[in-house]
């Protein structure tokens, strides 16, 4: 169990405090929705909780087989859609990968990927096409 506390600022921006750590973070409601802009939007962090859980379980995986990924680029573009309701449509992730490996480690990585929480936890009416750009 983790608590994250928020705090209203008013103007459409939050503060979160990891309660563990004692990190803050602040998001700003976008300009397409009335906001300034200024930070990460609430569902800015989504596509970045997807795209960092995407490469943390492969990270996982890769120091169980003894794989450096240090260096390995993710790109998540977030698309929205206005209706039937304001939502995310898609969450496309680009994972580009610096080291060398076989086929049935590159497997292995692609399929820890894919079981990472957040994209198991999303919507299924989120489209997320994931190519992986290999060495």
């Amino acid at each position: 169990m983790v608590d994250i506390n928020i705090l209203y600022q008013g103007e459409l921006r939050s503060t979160a405090t990891h309660e563990p750590s004692g990190t803050t973070l602040t998001t700003d409601a976008p300009k397409d929705n009335q906001g300034k802009g200024e930070s990460f939007s609430p569902t800015d962090l989504v596509a970045t909780a997807l795209g960092t859980c995407m490469i943390t379980v492969m990270g996982i995986a890769a120091r169980n087989m003894q794989i450096d990924l240090t260096g390995t680029k993710v790109h998540v573009r977030k698309e929205m859609v206005s209706k039937p309701i304001r939502r995310i449509d898609t969450l496309a992730v680009t994972i580009a990968v610096l080291v060398k490996l076989d086929g049935s480690q590159k497997e292995q990585l692609e399929k820890a990927a894919m079981s990472c929480p957040v994209h198991k936890s999303l919507h299924p009416d989120i489209k997320i096409p994931v190519e992986f750009n290999w060495a």
